[in-house]
């Protein structure tokens, strides 16, 4: 394989994750904003997050939910309690918020968690908003 072919492919798969609602995080966003039409704002983010791995996996996406994120210090490997909410087909974090607001704090966290996984993709999703794409940020790393 030679490196034309490689970055080819690359392009190919980071088209795939995040182009469109057809690429893996426009499946992800339309999941989420079937949920926000049926629900509304409003509720607990356990709510959020339960009817959303409900959508996701009937769009037959692999889900892992509360999934552990270790910190790796020095010589050890540590689980201080950092879960990330969702992660879809190995290679999107999404982490769901019921505020009302996002700040930089929320950010910070996503891209932690992305830092610290094999996820390049992430997206930060509040649903305490009167329209979903007001409550939606996407992450590369």
């Amino acid at each position: 394989m030679n490196f034309s072919t490689t970055r080819e492919q690359s392009s190919l798969e980071i088209t795939e994750l995040t182009e469109g609602k057809n690429g893996l995080t426009g499946k992800i966003i339309g999941a989420a904003i079937d949920v926000h039409r049926t629900l509304g704002p409003g509720l607990l983010e356990s709510a959020y997050e339960a009817c959303l791995v409900y959508e996701l996996r009937l769009r037959k996406l692999k889900i892992e939910s509360q999934k552990a994120i270790p910190i790796f210090y020095k010589d050890v490997v540590l689980d201080c309690g950092y879960r990330a909410d969702l992660i879809v087909n190995d290679q999107v974090i999404v982490e769901i918020k019921s505020i009302a607001g996002i700040s930089g704090i929320h950010e910070a966290q996503l891209m932690s968690y992305l830092e610290r996984s094999d996820c390049r993709y992430g997206l930060l999703i509040n649903f305490n908003v009167k329209l979903l794409r007001e409550g939606i940020r996407r992450f590369k790393i």
